[in-house]
């Protein structure tokens, strides 16, 4: 039986993708799930789910939206031994253009972990144990060409799981961070059908699934690990970046310039076709 068998669980961006695909594998190992979402279409995909899966609709970035959720699932789980902090947004392209473009993306990929947290550490502590599982990527070990604001967000959610994990071990709470490189989800997609951004992802490696994911990830919590890795390369991308932070910035450079060459050459080739 797996060790996740009546395990109470919240998983945030559940509408779809990693999100439905978490929530699925651990209804599937006998924990029972709320699914959170903005968007109302978490309630099919929760009824898809059948018994053990119930749906929330709301703002999970919010510290009012964090408190309903958790109340919700209080009601009807009977408590949360566990969180999934996987919704997340792609955030605006290059720099952005104003303080509000930041906003969002801080709200969502990372404001939404630290509230989380903030409502969930205390009573895990009386309790003696919990667990908080934070989607990053591996742009938060990399980088995120085109994007500055996934790439800092995704950068500040490793380093503030990593941050639960060290300082709550001796409470018996535990943390992880998954960070998949490419994943055939709708982020990917916002990205751009033909942008650096979603170049850069599509190339480094498989495109995974959003199930294929969530069974490497649930097969790691279980493990209690922290850095939970889909895809294994990055790992060895990872040490490069370490070993030599200077050679690593100019590989990326010419990569990113390689991109934007071909992206530009694509788009002249549309305009050529539409001509």
């Amino acid at each position: 039986m797996s060790t996740l068998a009546d395990t109470r669980a919240i998983v945030t961006g559940a509408a779809g993708g990693i999100g439905a695909a978490l929530a699925a594998e651990l209804i599937s190992r006998s924990a029972t799930v709320v699914l959170a979402d903005l968007s109302e279409t978490v309630t099919d995909t929760a009824a898809e789910l059948g018994t053990g899966a119930h749906s929330w609709v709301g703002d999970v970035s919010a510290v009012a939206g964090i408190d309903e959720l958790i109340a919700f699932a209080d009601d009807r789980l009977g408590g949360v031994d566990m969180y999934f902090a996987n919704a997340g947004i792609i955030g605006p392209p290059d720099l952005g253009s104003s303080d509000a473009d930041w906003d969002t993306v801080i709200d969502v990929n990372l404001r939404a972990h630290i509230r989380a947290a903030q409502a969930l550490i205390p009573r895990w502590k009386e309790a003696g144990a919990g667990h908080f599982v934070a989607t990053a990527s591996a742009a938060g070990l990399l980088t995120q060409i085109g994007s500055a604001a996934y790439s800092v967000t995704k950068h500040a959610s490793v380093g503030f799981a990593e941050w639960l994990s060290l300082t709550y071990r001796d409470d018996g709470i535990r943390a992880s961070v998954i960070c998949p490189m490419g994943v055939d989800t709708d982020l990917l997609r916002a990205a751009g059908s033909s942008g650096p951004a979603q170049s850069a992802v599509t190339e480094a490696g498989t495109v995974l699934t959003p199930a294929a994911v969530a069974t490497i990830a649930l097969d790691a919590v279980e493990a209690e690990q922290f850095l939970i890795l889909p895809h294994p390369e990055v790992l060895d991308m990872y040490r490069m970046k370490g070993s030599d932070y200077d050679r690593w910035l100019k590989g990326m450079s010419r990569f990113q310039n390689r991109l934007n060459e071909q992206n530009r050459l694509n788009e002249e080739t549309t305009h050529a076709g539409n001509d």
